[in-house]
């Protein structure tokens, strides 16, 4: 499976400097977020999602992956409902893909 990269929208609260990206490899969801001297990265194996819940709005989608560990959840807002749907088929096909 190919990596795919999704931009949340700088229209969106938090997102007018530096977009959250969302990435989902073979292997692992990953969420970026920049500030002015940092940046902010969290991932979560595949293999450790516990469930991908999305919450649309008028406008934009807000994406919550939790893990099976029980550690903070990631979290993203400002995402067009498209690509929110995609990261969760993503998520899902490839964990179809390791139970087999």
């Amino acid at each position: 499976m190919a990596t795919e990269t999704f931009q949340a929208s700088r229209w969106t609260k938090g997102n007018h400097i530096w977009t959250t990206v969302i990435e989902v490899t073979d292997v692992a969801v990953i969420r970026r977020k920049r500030a002015w001297f940092t940046l902010n990265e969290i991932s979560i194996h595949l293999s450790k999602v516990a469930s991908v819940r999305i919450d649309t709005g008028l406008f934009w989608a807000d994406i919550l992956v939790e893990s099976t560990g029980g550690s903070d959840p990631l979290t993203s807002h400002g995402h067009r409902k498209a690509d929110a749907r995609r990261i969760k088929e993503l998520i899902e096909a490839a964990q179809s893909r390791q139970t087999k």
